[in-house]
């Protein structure tokens, strides 16, 4: 019984890499198509120029609007100036103050 569950699942995952070679296969030949090679190319100079993690082709408004937003989602989530919002917030509980059971008064 263990045998042909071992066996079935060596069958499923033979099918498993040939239906992903057959999706990748595509992906790595080369394009034919000049549609295609045309979108690829402008894909690759828009990762290009994104360097940095900053806006492609911003112009100074455009810029200043960005700054003006993440400021106010700041703000809205409790940070602000001199606040590091990529930290993990730090909780502080105080102890209660419990009255004792078994006082003699």
């Amino acid at each position: 019984m263990l045998t042909s569950q071992l066996l079935s699942g060596a069958r499923n995952l033979g099918q498993i890499a040939r239906r992903n070679f057959g999706i990748a296969a595509p992906a790595l030949q080369k394009v034919s198509d000049p549609i295609q090679q045309m979108f690829l190319d402008k894909i690759r100079e828009y990762k290009s120029k994104s360097s940095g993690g900053k806006l492609v082709d911003a112009t100074p408004e455009i810029t200043k609007e960005l700054a003006q937003e993440l400021d106010k989602l700041a703000k809205q989530y409790g940070g602000g100036a001199g606040v590091d919002m990529t930290k993990f917030p730090e909780f502080k509980f105080d102890e209660p103050k419990i009255d004792p059971i078994n006082s003699e008064n």
